[in-house]
């Protein structure tokens, strides 16, 4: 899977979700340009239809709402139906919400874990039995960096995308077997329209206590919106490479800014860990001789 011809029977077929804009759409493009066939998914499908140009053979657009497990099922049938295969799965449809954690509203919680965690398995599920009949296919679930460190007024868009590396992570490891490889995309920031309204939600009751913390991000939204650091087609260019390459990480990192706060945020946990590292060992039993090794099968 690593490599293939253009126009070879052995193309790959490409299922995307939330294609009518951003990484989505620059993904189902270069995927067609390379010769690829596209399952091209979003809740508007005329804004695809709009977008992305291709024909019956290589592009199939389909209305999917990732929370409605029954069109996601639809959505797979279809693409199997068209394609006879699903090669690679992006898990990228999703929205965001900007608030402090107090400040988001039981309502507003639910509305972003249903498109970012229940979406994603909603899909996956529909998925990943086509790949395991072919016992084979790739998996690439769209986190953030904020799916890695939390930052004040990111608390509930971050805990969606914590969830999704952790489930990611296990997946890993249970579909690897299969010949099946999932991989965690962690983008920083990049010039979609991501802090558009239409995907970027803000609290509708903001605590004035918290305008030195979630206030300032607020802001920072406000002002960086279209200004991102990073190149979407670049960052679906590199997202492609490693949908094919024949040993994919678990775990990719896009962007400068990204790569800076992962490295951050490990040297905090790891002087962290080694400060209480004493601490933490003296919890096991006196019958333990060696407190490391009794944990987890591996």
């Amino acid at each position: 899977m690593a490599g293939k011809d253009k126009g070879s029977s052995d193309r790959l077929v490409w299922f995307v979700t939330g294609a009518s804009r951003g990484f989505g759409l620059e993904i189902a493009r270069q995927a067609l340009e390379r010769g690829d066939a596209v399952v091209a998914t979003a809740r508007n499908s005329k804004e695809v239809e709009r977008n992305l140009a291709g024909d019956a053979t290589s592009l199939l657009v389909v209305a999917l709402d990732v929370t409605d497990e029954a069109q996601a099922r639809a959505a797979a049938a279809r693409a199997v139906e068209r394609f006879r295969r699903i090669d690679v799965l992006v898990n990228n449809a999703g929205r965001g919400l900007l608030g402090a954690v107090e400040e988001a509203s039981g309502a507003e919680v639910r509305a972003v874990f249903d498109a970012n965690v229940f979406g994603l398995l909603a899909v996956t599920r529909a998925v990943l039995p086509v790949m395991r009949a072919q016992r084979s296919g790739r998996v690439l679930n769209i986190s953030s960096v904020g799916g890695f460190v939390a930052n004040p007024g990111w608390g509930v868009y971050s805990a969606t995308k914590f969830a999704v590396e952790g489930l990611s992570e296990a997946m890993q490891a249970e579909l690897a077997p299969l010949g099946i490889c999932v991989t965690i995309v962690e983008p920083g920031t990049f010039r979609t329209d991501f802090l558009d309204a239409s995907s970027l939600a803000s609290v509708t009751r903001p605590i004035g206590d918290y305008a030195a913390t979630a206030g300032k991000t607020r802001t920072w939204a406000e002002n960086t919106n279209h200004a991102q650091l990073g190149d979407p087609a670049k960052a679906a260019a590199a997202m492609i490479v490693i949908a094919t390459s024949a040993d994919p990480p678990v775990r990719v990192q896009l962007g400068a800014d990204c790569v800076a706060r992962v490295e951050n945020k490990l040297a905090f946990v790891a002087r962290e860990l080694e400060r209480w590292r004493t601490l933490a060992l003296s919890t096991a039993h006196d019958d333990v001789r060696d407190a490391g090794a009794a944990g987890l099968p591996t």
